[in-house]
């Protein structure tokens, strides 16, 4: 919305006060507008970062409780090592401008912020996109990585990796993104509304080479080289942490407008509007694929299985990253039931390969990520690709009628990020594993980081099947004693 004074002079009788008079109001107008924005977009923040909240219980719950407290510890350091370095490098890479096409360089620890063209709320908002990436790849390599090794690789994508490639999509002067209004990838730029490939890709395929590189757990696969399932110690942590990540994911897709304060034909229809819209998609899409996982596992597995359910409904959240605010309803139903079989098809693959994570984050991430970019580049409808992109936009989805160039945009996405991630993460991981700095001894991975690393187990407890926990002082049960009736008695 902007203010004109141009245009209220005339409702002011034409006073002799009446420019200042429409200058003044003007200017309160616009203070307000930044004000409402940015308070939209800090609530968006604290939604986001709210989900670092949900991959720790879900991932907590998903690995063994030797390993609980370890992988909490690392969700804490995926945030606060992403701080700094997104602080110094990764914020000036992704955003820092005027910049080329490939990288940003100003804004280096926030220099120059506050500024016309950003504020202090878009660093944090951006912050807490990079350190859902690193929670990503965390899930992927749990259990069986050196503590060292995520401090690393978590800093180094954050600062570096994960930056770049949203320069690339989100930035004004990427070379591939739709904001870029001078040199447009096909006339079109590919179009990532909130991170189905620059997130959740990013994430998931450097968790996969994390992943593959350190090889399978212990135990994961038997001599016979079929799977063993190693089943996670709380399918509560993993429901409550789905559901805190169902609730950022509100912050995560609809405060990707970053504004809220922006009228499209004037009257009731504005960006809240849309807003909501994209509020609408990310739910449907995330139950479509809840449903579809849990009767599919059903006719596979022959049972119904909440942890199967939980990661579902991710994945349709995952796809539909990327076109919800380009969607219909209706097609974001259709975004969810594919990722569904998409993710149901990942795990079925990595079984076969001998590939282990125990979060299936990167079939999950990576595999869904890739579907929801190919989902809008058929589905995005031509009205509200203008409405979020600018009027001038002729191409859209190809089952619409728009054209293949918006698809071809986003399969380029596609190679582009898997081969960018996978020149960057695995020389890193090797050069780790080769200085003996990845994975940790056999003898420390079958007795639980917890108690190797981390002084003790997350929870107290006792296994009565191990006899090395036998207290030397058992204690009994006490309880009510209990006689028997003497039937030969009299009277009785």
């Amino acid at each position: 919305m902007a203010c004109n004074a141009t245009e209220l002079l005339p409702l002011l009788g034409g006073s002799a006060n009446a420019n200042a008079a429409a200058s003044y109001l003007c200017d309160k107008f616009t203070t307000v507008t930044y004000a409402v924005d940015t308070t939209f977009l800090l609530f968006s923040t604290y939604l986001v970062f709210a989900m670092q909240l949900g991959f720790a219980m879900l991932c907590a719950g998903s690995v063994r409780a030797k390993s609980s407290m370890n992988i909490m510890l690392i969700n804490v350091l995926d945030a606060a090592a992403g701080s700094i370095s997104y602080y110094l490098f990764g914020f000036a890479f992704a955003f820092g401008s005027p910049s080329n096409p490939f990288i940003g360089r100003h804004n280096f620890a926030l220099s120059n912020v506050p500024s016309e063209s950003t504020d202090y709320s878009f660093f944090l908002y951006q912050w807490a996109f990079a350190i859902a990436a690193a929670g990503i790849t965390s899930g992927s390599i749990a259990e069986r990585t050196k503590f060292v090794a995520y401090l690393i690789y978590s800093s180094f994508l954050t600062g570096f990796v994960y930056p770049v490639v949203v320069h690339w999509f989100w930035s004004d002067d990427g070379w591939a993104s739709p904001f870029n209004s001078d040199k447009l990838l096909f006339g079109t730029g590919a179009i990532d509304f909130a991170g189905s490939g620059v997130v959740h890709m990013v994430g998931g395929i450097a968790g996969l080479w994390g992943a593959y590189i350190e090889g399978p757990r212990i135990g994961r696969f038997d001599g016979s080289g079929r799977a063993v399932v190693l089943r996670g110690h709380s399918a509560s942590l993993v429901v409550l942490g789905t559901f805190l990540l169902w609730f950022g994911w509100y912050g995560f897709n609809p405060g990707s407008f970053l504004s809220i304060v922006s009228a499209y034909n004037g009257g009731y229809y504005g960006q809240w509007s849309a807003i909501a819209r994209t509020a609408v998609t990310t739910t449907l899409a995330g139950s479509t694929s809840a449903l579809t996982t849990l009767f599919g596992k059903r006719l596979l597995a022959g049972h119904w299985n909440v942890t199967d359910v939980c990661n579902g409904l991710l994945g349709g959240f995952a796809a539909i990253t990327a076109g919800c605010s380009v969607v219909e309803p209706w097609a974001a139903i259709i975004c969810g039931f594919v990722a569904a079989w998409v993710l149901i098809g990942f795990n079925k693959l990595a079984e076969k390969v001998k590939y282990d994570d125990p979060l299936e984050a990167a079939q999950l991430h990576a595999g869904c990520g890739a579907w929801g970019l190919i989902f809008t580049g058929l589905f995005a409808t031509e009205k509200f690709i203008k409405e979020v992109y600018g009027e001038d936009r002729t191409h859209y989805g190809l089952f619409l009628g728009g054209g293949g160039k918006l698809l071809a945009a986003q399969v380029v996405q596609i190679i582009v990020v898997f081969g960018w991630v996978t020149a960057l993460m695995v020389p890193l991981f090797l050069t780790l594993k080769n200085l003996g700095l990845l994975r940790i001894s056999a003898k420390d991975e079958m007795e639980g980081m917890d108690i190797t690393k981390h002084g003790g187990f997350a929870y107290i407890y006792h296994d009565e099947d191990d006899p090395s926990q036998t207290p030397n002082f058992p204690m009994k049960r006490v309880g009510p004693t209990y006689t028997t009736p003497d039937n030969n008695r009299s009277g009785v």
